[in-house]
Parts: structure tokens; sequence; C-alpha cells
């Protein structure tokens, strides 16, 4: 490093608050200087945890825009409809962008977040963690030595898991398109990043399916309540959130996602906050309208395919991935990658070299290695340490927005 990176923080949530930990642990590498939350708890945790002055804590990110630069780089980790506005805010003070996923839940408000940060010249990082896992890296390594020869077609399945579902898109805040974005962009661009990146090649066309199958009120069982403390059913349904997050605290398991709902962390205000709040409502008496099974299938440049499927009613864990070449195939579970040899009809596993990442830490090591790879392109300045830049990010952004497209108009689009 040829410098310390200050950073400000946008969103103190979930994203925000884990990204900005990478501080903590590198302290020589950067130094988290100012934070913007509306919400007390949260802003005054992170202040606290990177012993923030108080004249750098913000409860606008405006009011934070609005001051001289303060800081190398900033943290964008706001809600996805609230990206574009801070992106462009901060592009134009000159702050180097780490942006959480999704970039903007359209396509114009991509590309005008990619233009801007182009016209004044600094560089942005998206949060697709996927790219950066030493898993990910290591099964790059084997496809480009040829070992499997070309590659004909990929099959990526990512299991949500039921209890994320309930969580994340039918209780929590992308449960909803018009305050977020469509599941597809919200939880599983980074999955169609990630097979685009490991094709390699320009993508010509796609098509999709898929529903929200399940967490519909006419699905709801009978006898059951809007609010899971006060129905007679409960005990029966798998999505109730005294299990999810009741059985979370018994356990002592209080972070993610139990510290999203009560981060407080006790009997009495976890009941408090399912009672009132939306994480303790019904799954079938929400206002959620994203779908919670997709398929999409893509064509690219040289003819061949890549199938992606993502659904919720699973345990959860591991995406799981086969790659099918003209001389072997390869299995992946995001720990271990399995290569079939044709030529001597053999398996071998490969070892994941983790190096200098931390593979315990969130997305397989992902988390880190995005955060270590910014910090050192801003202090070096050099962007070609980004494995997820503007140009990369804004193309696979269109093959999902694409394959939205499709699966609401049944139909295939070319790109």
């Amino acid at each position: 490093m040829s410098k310390k990176v200050t950073m400000i923080v946008v969103g103190a949530g979930d994203r925000g608050t884990s990204h900005a930990d990478y501080a903590t642990k590198h302290p020589d590498e950067a130094q988290v200087v100012g934070v913007a939350e509306p919400r007390e708890y949260q802003r005054t945790q992170l202040a606290k945890a990177h012993a923030i002055a108080a004249a750098n804590v913000f409860t606008d990110w405006r009011e934070m825009a609005a001051r001289e630069r303060f800081a190398d780089a900033v943290l964008i980790c706001t809600s996805d409809a609230m990206h574009v506005e801070p992106a462009l805010a901060f592009a134009a003070k000159g702050y180097h962008i780490m942006l959480e996923k999704p970039l903007a839940p359209t396509p114009e408000g991509c590309r005008t977040i990619i233009e801007a940060v182009k016209r004044h010249g600094v560089m942005l990082s998206v949060g697709h963690v996927l790219r950066y896992t030493p898993y990910t890296q290591t099964l790059k390594r084997i496809l480009d030595a040829g070992t499997i020869g070309e590659i004909v077609c990929i099959q990526r399945f990512e299991p949500v898991g039921y209890w994320h579902q309930a969580h994340s898109y039918v209780r929590g805040n992308w449960r909803n398109e018009a305050e977020s974005s469509f599941m597809l962009l919200a939880k599983s661009c980074h999955d169609i990043d990630w097979l685009h990146y490991i094709m390699g090649k320009r993508c010509t066309a796609v098509s999709s399916f898929g529903s929200l199958r399940h967490f519909r009120a006419d699905q709801r069982p009978a006898g059951s309540a809007d609010r899971c403390l006060d129905c007679a059913v409960e005990a029966a349904c798998p999505y109730s959130a005294k299990k999810i997050y009741g059985g979370r605290l018994a356990k002592g398991q209080t972070d993610w996602p139990y510290s999203v709902v009560d981060p407080i962390g006790t009997p009495e205000s976890l009941e408090a906050v399912l009672r009132n709040g939306p994480y303790g409502r019904c799954v079938y008496a929400c206002d959620n309208d994203v779908v919670d099974n997709q398929v999409v299938n893509m064509q690219f440049e040289g003819g061949e395919t890549a199938s992606f499927t993502m659904t919720c009613f699973n345990q959860g864990g591991h995406r799981r991935t086969n790659i099918f070449g003209t001389r072997g195939e390869i299995r992946g579970t995001g720990d271990k990658i399995e290569v079939f040899d044709f030529m001597t009809d053999k398996w071998s596993t490969v070892e994941i070299n983790a190096g200098a990442s931390d593979v315990t830490g969130g997305h397989g090591g992902g988390d880190t290695v995005l955060m270590q790879r910014f910090v050192a392109a801003v202090a070096n300045a050099d962007p070609s340490l980004i494995l997820s830049g503007p140009d990369e990010t804004l193309e696979s952004h269109l093959i999902v927005f694409a394959a939205e497209a499709a699966r609401r108009q049944h139909c295939v689009k070319d790109l």
C-alpha cells in the first residue's frame, strides 16, 4: 500500500457495516472517517466502532455530500432504489466509489451512474463479490489453462433457502419491486454477472421463466393470523417468525439475519419487533410481489449456453455449478472443485488456495477480497485491481434487465 485509504459510509445497515469492518481488521490499510445513516442505533454503532468524530456523523447523506471532500472513497450501501442520487453526488465530489449491487433498479439509472464516474474520473467497484472469491479465481485459472477444453455449456443453481426468502424477499427490504427491485436484480444479478465472467464472452440472447408461486394470500393456511405471535397454526408453519428468529436467539445466533430484525438481541426486544414490525408478519399476508423461483437461459457469441436456476424451496447453502467442456467437466460447490478428464476417465479434486483472504467471511471470502482490492486500487491509483468495474458491471446488468423483460413478455430477448 502506498497510503492509508480514508473512507466514508453511506448506509450503515448490514452490508455497510460489514464492508466498513475491513478497516477494523486492516487498520494499516484503511480508516472509516464518516458515516451517514438515518437510523440512530445503526449510525451510533458504526460511529462508535470506528471512533468517528461527531462532526462527521450525519443522518442524511446529502449533508455529507454538501461538504468539501474529506475522504478518499465512499461506500454506498443504501437500499437498491437509493443508489443513483448519492453515486452522482459523490462522483462529482471526486470520491472513488464502492457501490453495493445492484447498480440501480433501471437500465437508465445504471447508465447514468457509469457515465458520471467516467466523466469525473473516479474509480467504481460494484459489490459483485462472487467474482472475488478464492473459489472463483481458482476455477477461472483451471478454465483458462484449458483443463476441460473449450466451455460448451454451464449450469448454475442458487439455493436461496426457505428462511432467507421469508426474511429478505417476503417480509424484508427486497420484498416489493416498487421499494427495491425485481428478484433477479436484487438477489441474483451477481450470479448472472458470474456466468458472464466465467464464460468470458458476450451474451447474445436470453429467455426466462419464473413466478411468485407460494408466498401469496391464496396459499394461506386455514386459521392463520396476520402475525405469527397471534397465529393458532404458527407451530406447524416452517416460515414462522417465531421459529426463524426465536430459534436463532435461543442458540445465540444474533448475527445476520437476526441482527437486521432485532439489533438488541433479547427475548423482550424480539417480541416487541415481531409484534409491531414487518418481520413478525405472516408470509401469506405481506405486500411482497417478487418471484420465489426463476430460470434464465443465456446464449453467448460462440454458440455456448448457460442456464441459471434460482429458487428458495431448499435449505440454502452453497451455489452449485456444472461446467461442460470439450475435454472434461467440472462440478463446483463453492468450497470444492472436482474435475473429470475425458482422456483419463478420472475425477480429481482441486484444492482452493485461499491465500491471504478470509474464506470464513461473507460469500466464501468474496466480501474480504472485494474490499481488499478496492482499497488497494484507491491506494495505488490502479483501477486494474478492481474486477467489477463500470463496463463489465453495466454489461452484466443489461443481461439481467433483458432476462426479466423476457420473463414478463414470454419471449427471447436479443442483446
